[in-house]
């Protein structure tokens, strides 16, 4: 046997034992993140709630001709008169008049068939019967009123003019469609992250993870950034919704809307986290989530300006985050205004969000 057959082969130990892969610093965060991504297939809701409900909302509040009146007569003598007076004033189109008892006029009134009823009294004239608490009652007595007076022969002391103003960047809708991003980036912010994370609890899913060598912090932001991508299809689809279908214009550019966007989306998603970090059951983060929301949802100028409100409360409505959202998107939509001069509400946002992530960090409960 020769030296070569006796002498054994040396192998080194990189090559009998290869080295390990070393995981980078964040790929436990992207692992994180593709998981929830995953988990959102397992909820078709989403689809509706994300991406159809807002547009339905949009459909509903579009701009369209005024609604009709809804006048009530009361039937009696004057009752043919008051009827008559309607049809021919130059405005006829905009009722929709009907002639009852006394009894079923006041009760379609009373539930909101009928914004307005004229009764004929004893000396010819008509009474109205309206709620100057309800603005689409008051409307429909000045108009009804108007409209009976001109056809009567009344003569205005003053010439005067009206001009309709429909063009886009004037209209309700145009108003509407940024308060429709911001309170959808809220709600999704809010309710896809508290209910994703109690689910998470009471099927103790949470306790696993938290076995794994994962850095809770990770974990966290996964589940707030995961929102982003829903973010940017909904704010995508709104926006070109609104542009194809009622002619919006968008002043501003994509990158700075896309940057507001995605800065309210984390913002909420770090409220989401912090209301949702300590509760136990579903009842009970949608008592939370519902009281974090309710506020912002009447304050925060979603379906109408907040400057309604007195003036004295003004700065702690501009201190919510939905305001901010809201304010920022359409002074970037329908002004076209650059980032830099929207730095105070960015900061809003940004304080809101981070504070409620690294408050969330602190008292999250995993088991």
């Amino acid at each position: 046997m020769s030296v070569a057959q006796e002498t054994p082969v040396e192998t080194s130990n990189a090559a009998r034992a290869p080295q390990p892969r070393r995981n980078g610093r964040w790929a436990g965060y992207t692992h994180l993140l593709m998981a929830r991504m995953l988990e959102l297939k397992r909820e078709p809701e989403v689809v509706f709630w994300v991406f159809v409900f807002p547009l339905l909302l949009a459909l509903g509040f579009r701009n369209k001709p005024g609604d009709a009146v809804s006048v009530a007569i009361v039937q009696g003598a004057g009752a043919d008169q008051a009827q008559g007076l309607l049809a021919r004033s130059p405005h006829h189109e905009m009722f929709n008049v009907q002639t009852l008892d006394a009894d079923a006029a006041r009760k379609g009134f009373r539930l909101g068939k009928f914004d307005v009823v004229i009764e004929p009294d004893a000396n010819g004239g008509f009474i109205y019967r309206y709620d100057p608490a309800r603005p689409e009652s008051v409307l429909a007595r000045a108009e009804a009123n108007d409209a009976m007076q001109s056809a009567a022969g009344r003569k205005d002391a003053v010439a005067t003019n009206s001009v309709t103003s429909s063009e886009p960047g004037s209209r309700y809708i145009d108003f509407l469609i940024p308060g429709l991003l911001g309170m959808n980036l809220m709600n999704s912010g809010m309710w896809g992250i508290g209910f994703a994370l109690v689910d998470m609890r009471q099927r103790k899913l949470l306790k696993r993870f938290v076995g794994t060598p994962m850095r809770r912090g990770d974990f966290l932001l996964a589940l707030a950034s995961s929102r982003l991508i829903l973010m940017i299809i909904e704010v995508g689809l709104l926006l070109l919704f609104g542009v194809l279908f009622f002619h919006m214009r968008v002043l501003g550019s994509v990158a700075a809307i896309a940057l507001i966007a995605g800065i309210g989306s984390l913002t909420f998603g770090g409220v989401g986290l912090l209301t949702a970090s300590r509760a136990q059951k579903i009842e009970s983060v949608s008592g939370l989530i519902n009281l974090v929301m309710m506020p912002m949802w009447i304050f925060s100028g979603v379906f109408f300006s907040y400057e309604r409100f007195p003036a004295v409360i003004h700065p702690l409505i501009k201190a919510l985050p939905l305001t901010a959202l809201n304010d920022a998107l359409r002074a970037s939509i329908l002004e076209g205004t650059p980032l830099a001069h929207q730095w105070p509400r960015l900061l809003v946002m940004v304080l809101w969000g981070g504070i409620s992530f690294i408050l969330a960090l602190k008292w999250f409960r995993w088991t």
